[in-house]
């Protein structure tokens, strides 16, 4: 009876945006964890407007957000297996396949927004070994999304040091901000986006880890109230195509989605910046406490981090070697 609900559900969620493609020679459906007014889904409406526009109609985009077919960790499975065209996943949730797609993760290695576009322009020594590696997958990357740097979330002051997690439940999304958390003494619990508002409320976890985006998309100042601004990792989201899917496309109509890839791709990252900066101002004006901090407190997290370097150096293997060292050339 459960599977059938979700179907009928699934299959009325389609009904209610399949309208566009009937005249349409193609049609893409992106799924989506977040809900579409976050900035990743303004992203996707982007590239929605570029791609039917442009194809004059005979591509249609379809987006499925707030997980209505697939939570973030079964993206990568769907998207691979053909199971829909397109979706949107954190980049970490390739680590299974790909251990070094972790190297954003590596506490306070990218500290900088110049080292970070370094990292993440298209082609680069660190993203282009990685997009390569993701292929082999079945799927292929079409643009990374920039979702801002990682915060933690708490109730009744901040996070300004690793003995404040100590023996604390922190939600992490990917293993090794896992490993980062276990470092400084906490106890990581892997959970979903779109799941974090329950947890947070019913006591799940101690302690939030997400973007500060996050933060006003999804209300979690209903639930938390105060923000520690460590930014001790880089969170990227990438939007990612079936293979077989894509190579099927005519000439023309890839054309058309990978220039509305990159018009996409440049708007989110040349905004990212306002956009975490809104969310600040948003999460303060609903009551939320804002910490930065210190340049001691900072060194305090880096030095517990070093574990976290050695796991990623044991498990990353030659690739992560390659990106490592790439990124330390930054």
């Amino acid at each position: 009876m459960k599977a059938f609900t979700w179907a009928l559900g699934a299959a009325m969620a389609l009904g209610l945006t399949a309208g566009s493609s009937f005249a349409a020679d193609t049609t893409l459906r992106i799924s989506l964890q977040l809900p579409l007014k976050s900035h990743l889904g303004q992203n996707l409406v982007l590239f929605k407007e570029e791609v039917e526009k442009n194809s004059n109609g005979e591509i249609a985009v379809e987006i499925y957000d707030s997980a209505q077919l697939y939570k973030d960790k079964e993206v990568p499975a769907a998207v691979g297996s053909g199971a829909i065209e397109m979706g949107v996943a954190s980049l970490t949730r390739y680590v299974g396949d790909i251990p070094a797609v972790d190297i954003f993760y590596q506490p306070f290695l990218f500290d900088s927004e110049d080292k970070v576009r370094a990292a993440v322009a298209p082609g680069s020594s660190v993203r282009g070994p990685l997009d390569e590696a993701i292929k082999g997958t079945g799927s292929t990357v079409l643009w990374w999304q920039a979702y801002g740097g990682a915060i933690m979330l708490s109730n009744g002051g901040p996070i300004k040091t690793p003995e404040d997690m100590n023996g604390k439940k922190v939600r992490v999304f990917g293993k090794t901000l896992g490993d980062f958390v276990t470092a400084a003494g906490g106890a990581p619990t892997l959970i979903s986006g779109s799941e974090q508002y329950l947890a947070y409320q019913r006591g799940t976890v101690d302690i939030g880890m997400t973007g500060v985006s996050g933060v006003k998309s999804r209300k979690l100042w209903e639930v938390m109230d105060t923000i520690t601004v460590t930014n001790h990792a880089d969170i990227e989201f990438i939007v990612v195509v079936n293979t077989d899917f894509w190579n099927g496309l005519s000439d023309a109509h890839k054309s058309v989605i990978q220039a509305a890839a990159v018009t996409a791709e440049n708007d989110v990252r040349d905004r990212v910046s306002e956009i975490e900066a809104g969310a600040y101002a948003a999460a303060e004006e609903n009551g939320m406490t804002v910490y930065k901090p210190s340049a001691e407190e900072i060194s305090a997290w880096k030095a517990v981090s070093q574990p976290v370097y050695d796991a990623y150096g044991e498990k990353a293997g030659d690739l992560g070697k390659q990106v490592m060292d790439a990124a330390s050339k930054l």
